[in-house]
């Protein structure tokens, strides 16, 4: 019977030896708890107040401009022998450009200006030095969208050029300069134009300027108008429009004129290649006076590029303005040249 009483006994102190154990080794856990245990913030904000990350001032700014300069210089030049039985006139050519456009595009407002200055002379042994380009172009244009093709436009343009220019007569041999026909605002042009202005992309757009003023400015009292006799003297192949014919579309007398008009202008410009570029600029004054005799104009170049530096430039400019000639004035220039843009 004793034998039966003992294993139960002995059981139940195991047990209670094995719980005794049990209850130290809790209590000296939760004294001293194991060093890679972490403690358990009691809220969300603690966590956040223990954690400090710090972020650093970026210091970014929205830049709402952009700019392209060009800067361009073409050089032609040939020369022969006193015995070159061929035949050839020993010459030289130089033009040199500048071309700056700065453009302001935030939300659905735009303002472009562009600036485009040219001006080349050339000399043939035994014939006076002549220009053979001069050019003084800049346009603003501010522009508010109304979708993604379409806007409101008012736009200011100011022309004119450099140096003086003649015209020429050669006598027994000689060339002589024969009459004074152009100078720096003589003529100038300013023009503000207001109206509709579709631009579908980045490298072409049209202006229509239903509201257009010009004013023609002659400030140099060399350039004059002339009579019917000079008129046909300075041009023998061009029969003259008017009894007096106007300078500039300026009476005798007049050194400012100005005009009401009808507008159209066309951009272009774009790649048609990786090195092949084609930039063109078309405008159309009608004066509401003279509808059926608008002035045009229009100048293209074509440009391949050979390096960063080196290009073959491809010029022609087609001018009709019955003001200064009643037929349709051109020119045409193809020239190798050395060209600095920016940015690179």
């Amino acid at each position: 019977m004793f034998n039966r009483i003992k294993l139960p006994l002995v059981v139940f102190a195991l047990l209670g030896v094995q719980w005794s154990f049990a209850q130290v080794d809790l209590k000296d856990l939760r004294a001293k708890p194991d060093t890679n245990f972490v403690e358990q913030s009691k809220s969300p904000v603690d966590r956040i107040n223990q954690v400090i990350i710090p972020i650093p001032k970026l210091g970014l700014e929205v830049d709402y401009w952009k700019h392209w300069t060009k800067f361009g210089l073409n050089l032609n030049q040939a020369s022969f022998s006193s015995n070159w039985v061929g035949g050839g006139v020993n010459s030289m050519a130089i033009l040199g450009t500048a071309w700056h456009k700065s453009e302001y595009n935030k939300n659905n407002l735009q303002f472009t200006t562009e600036v485009d200055l040219r001006y080349g002379k050339i000399h043939n042994e035994g014939q006076l030095a002549k220009k053979n380009n001069d050019r003084i172009f800049w346009d603003n244009k501010l522009a508010y969208k109304l979708s993604r093709s379409w806007a409101l436009y008012f736009s200011l343009t100011f022309e004119s050029q450099f140096d003086v220019g003649y015209s020429y007569i050669t006598e027994e041999g000689i060339e002589r300069r024969r009459d004074f026909i152009s100078n720096f605002m003589a003529p100038g042009y300013f023009t503000e134009s207001f109206g509709l202005e579709y631009k579908p992309d980045n490298t072409f757009s049209v202006r229509l300027g239903t509201g257009t003023a010009r004013q023609t400015l002659v400030l140099d009292d060399r350039v004059k108008s002339l009579t019917v006799e000079e008129y046909a003297r300075r041009y023998p192949d061009n029969p003259p429009i008017s009894r007096d014919q106007n300078n500039y579309g300026l009476a005798p007398g007049e050194s400012f004129r100005n005009d009401l008009a009808f507008q159209i202008t066309a951009n272009l410009d774009r790649n048609l290649s990786k090195n092949l570029n084609i930039k063109a600029r078309y405008n159309l004054f009608a004066d509401y006076k003279e509808l059926d005799d608008p002035d045009h104009r229009l100048d293209a170049v074509l440009t391949a590029k050979v390096s960063n530096l080196v290009n073959v430039s491809l010029t022609g400019i087609m001018v009709y303005n019955s003001a200064e000639v009643a037929r349709v004035q051109y020119s045409q220039a193809l020239a190798l040249g050395l060209t600095y843009s920016l940015p690179r």
